[in-house]
């Protein structure tokens, strides 16, 4: 009697495990399926790669477009070349010739936005600021540079480039050259030196 009943609960036992298997294998993703996910996938990651790599490109291409677009000659030092937007853009609110104004920043400072004088001149283009040493100097008035910005004002790249671009403008407006410009803007005890100086730099950057 128990070989009747054992043997029975064997092949039903038997025919459970093959359905399972059957129904598990039926359920599994075909082998066609696996392989476009993975080619899918690679695909993707290869679209994502172009795409960081084509933003990078795009930015050094916008980069190098800055820097071919200035109109100041290659030549002046880097110093001074990195103000190059600035000093076009005064150039063009002022018509003063952008290389001249790169001259006066490399005379005067050398491209050194905080330079700062031992007669209190401040920044790119050495103005004088109302505060600070000069506020030493008197005029008949008072004080000669009080109407001035003050030093932390100055000692802003794009302002002091403004503000010194306007100055020698309006002093070209007045003289009605260049040299008389820069005879008046510079130090006032070196005669045309300073105007010879600044000139000669500009032309030998030209």
């Amino acid at each position: 009697m128990r070989r009747i009943i054992v043997l029975p609960a064997v092949f039903i036992g038997c025919m459970i495990v093959i359905w399972v298997g059957t129904v598990a294998a039926a359920n599994m993703p075909s082998e066609k399926f696996m392989a476009y996910t993975a080619t899918a996938y690679a695909s993707s990651n290869q679209t994502a790669t172009a795409t960081v790599l084509g933003e990078k490109n795009t930015t050094q291409e916008t980069q190098a477009d800055d820097v071919q677009t200035c109109s100041l000659p290659t030549s002046y030092p880097d110093e001074v070349l990195q103000w190059c937007g600035p000093i076009e853009d005064s150039a063009d609110e002022t018509g003063l010739p952008p290389a001249l104004i790169a001259a006066v920043i490399l005379q005067e400072s050398g491209g050194d936005p905080l330079a700062y004088s031992s007669s209190g001149a401040v920044g790119l283009m050495q103005v004088m600021p109302r505060n600070g040493i000069a506020a030493e100097f008197m005029c008949v008035n008072g004080p000669c540079f009080a109407a001035r910005p003050t030093i932390d004002e100055l000692q802003n790249p794009a302002f002091n480039i403004t503000f010194g671009s306007q100055m020698l403008a309006g002093l070209y407006t007045k003289y009605g050259s260049y040299r008389e410009a820069l005879f008046h803007y510079g130090p006032a005890n070196i005669g045309y030196h300073y105007a010879d100086l600044v000139i000669r730099i500009w032309e030998s950057y030209l």
